[in-house]
């Protein structure tokens, strides 16, 4: 036990003079440069870290010395993500609501409140800490270490070794298989609890858990590093990634969610929002996706699959395993939101961190009118057949700036992303490219023009980012091409048609969405200072 507690204390005097000091990951020229938070997020990190919230207000250097010296973030101080030890409601960094009913459901409103906040907000991230347990444990400081939340949900380790020798005569795609290592291929020098691991295998499955790879751990008799069995050692804090389909952006960004709420749940230091780190894709296919400039929000450098690394044992000083994209009621895919709730402060702030990352900005309003989104599908299914007609007639109305896209391949997605955060209502048929409402304004309306009989898929999405929904609402008035088949089942299916729209109906839906928007306070008090913008720079000219 003692050696126990010299390990842990060891690690922790490290972890100290790090905080004060420059490291490889952390240019001198550039001290505070793993930080790079938004400034609605710089209160909550800073309380996590008061010893370099110390140092940086005192630090003439420090980028963020004058906003933590600014009454905004002093009035700001006490507040909290939602998971730390000692946060209230009142502190956290968003407050859900539900105002919807909870009968039938929980026994009382709190209950309402508190199971939303544990199932889609930061209560999900608090949890898999509490249930975070040590599966192999340290003897010494430079022995390994690996723990892991309940069902091997999310796990991080030490000085891990992962054998991928016999990558090197596997010829068939890796992709979703869960016999990529063997047993003894991963391990590390600790004390393993194996009973304990093998009591969290019940969700095996390729993007479920961890329990395909881990259920393979075994005690190494040596510290893999020191006793030079690794042929690559990988310096960099890691982050080995079993993705979601990267060509299709609902599911792709539920692992880029996935990853930013595995951030918190790794917050045990002031680099975790650090992009030097190394990302590891756990299959053979060389990552293409046309959401790649996501990845700029968590890492600087090039991403690696299991090619990279076929034929060698590799050695991972700091790992993580992080939350899975298809988790059993997991984020967001299979997600059992309860009724009647809304707003995430996890995929709130998830969208502003992305936002803040990418540097895409709310710009500056030449008139008063709302910004219109139509999203243009150029598919085989599911395409708009009198488009055109639609947008003609929203055009003629002066209140309304209306622009019609088509978020293709020939469109950066940063580009996208502006385009949607400018937008006060979002229109498109069902469909991935719906999943931009994570990224709209507070006010904004998603107008899922037609759920194609899946109404809860966006609508859920939407009550999760704490957006106003809006889809079809008369039947009658929308006209498809056909009855729709599935393409590889003899069995009729809406999405695999096309649909044209009753004109007056859909102008009518228009109205709908802009009264609520115009009616909300966070778009009140963006046009005044909106407006107040306009006037400064006309004022200059």
């Amino acid at each position: 036990m003692e050696r126990v507690r010299s390990a842990v204390l060891a690690f922790s005097v490290t972890i100290l003079l790090l905080l004060v000091q420059c490291t490889p990951y952390v240019a001198c020229d550039k001290p505070y440069a793993y930080i790079n938070l938004s400034k609605a997020h710089l209160p909550m990190y800073f309380r996590r870290f008061p010893a370099l919230e110390k140092q940086c207000a005192e630090d003439e250097t420090c980028p963020y010395r004058s906003v933590i010296a600014s009454q905004s973030y002093q009035n700001r101080k006490a507040s909290c993500w939602g998971y730390e030890e000692g946060c209230t409601e009142r502190n956290r960094y968003a407050n859900h609501s539900c105002p919807g009913s909870h009968i039938g459901y929980v026994k009382s409103k709190q209950a309402h409140l508190d199971t939303f906040f544990s199932q889609a907000d930061f209560g999900f991230v608090r949890d898999q800490i509490r249930e975070t347990r040590i599966m192999c444990e340290p003897q010494f400081p430079h022995d390994s270490s690996l723990e892991c939340s309940k069902y091997l949900r999310f796990c991080r380790g030490r000085n891990l070794m992962i054998n991928f020798t016999d990558l090197a005569h596997r010829t068939e795609p890796l992709r979703y298989k869960m016999d990529v290592l063997g047993p003894g291929q991963i391990g590390g020098h600790c004390r393993l609890h194996g009973e304990r691991l093998r009591d969290e295998l019940e969700h095996i499955s390729p993007l479920q858990s961890w329990g395909p790879e881990l259920r393979f751990f075994q005690r190494l008799e040596q510290p893999p590093i020191e006793a030079g069995r690794c042929d690559v050692v990988i310096e960099k804090p890691a982050f080995i990634m079993k993705i979601d389909a990267a060509i299709n952006m609902y599911h792709h960004f539920c692992d880029f969610l996935n990853l930013y709420a595995s951030l918190h749940v790794n917050l045990s230091h002031a680099w975790g929002f650090d992009t030097d780190t190394q990302v590891l894709v756990w299959e053979s296919f060389t990552y293409l996706s046309p959401f790649a400039d996501t990845f700029k929000v968590f890492t600087k450098n090039p991403i690696a699959d299991l090619k990279t690394y076929a034929g060698k044992v590799v050695c991972f000083k700091n790992v993580v395993l992080p939350l899975l994209p298809r988790m059993i009621f997991g984020l967001y895919y299979n997600t059992p939101i309860i009724n009647g709730c809304e707003n995430s402060g996890l995929f709130h702030a998830f969208s502003e961190h992305v936002l803040h990352r990418l540097r895409v900005r709310m710009t500056t309003r030449p008139d008063e009118r709302l910004r219109i989104t139509f999203l243009s599908r150029q598919t085989r299914y599911r395409r708009v057949l009198n488009e055109d007609e639609l947008v003609a007639r929203i055009a003629q109305n002066p209140n309304y700036a209306v622009e019609r896209v088509s978020y293709g391949h020939d469109l950066p997605f940063v580009e996208q992303l502006r385009i949607t955060r400018n937008s006060d209502i979002f229109i498109g048929m069902h469909g991935a490219g719906l999943t931009h409402l994570l990224f709209l304004p507070k006010w904004a309306t998603l107008f899922e023009l037609y759920h194609c009989e899946d109404p809860n898929c966006y609508r859920d999405l939407a009550r999760l980012r704490g957006v106003h929904y809006l889809s079809w609402e008369r039947d009658h008035l929308v006209y498809p091409e056909g009855e729709g088949k599935h393409p590889e089942r003899d069995e009729r299916h809406a999405k695999f048609t096309n649909y044209a729209f009753d004109v007056n109906e859909f102008d009518r839906l228009v109205a709908k969405a802009a009264k609520y928007v115009k009616a909300h306070k966070e778009f009140q008090k963006y046009s005044n200072t909106n407006a107040n913008r306009r006037q400064v720079k006309k004022d200059e000219l």
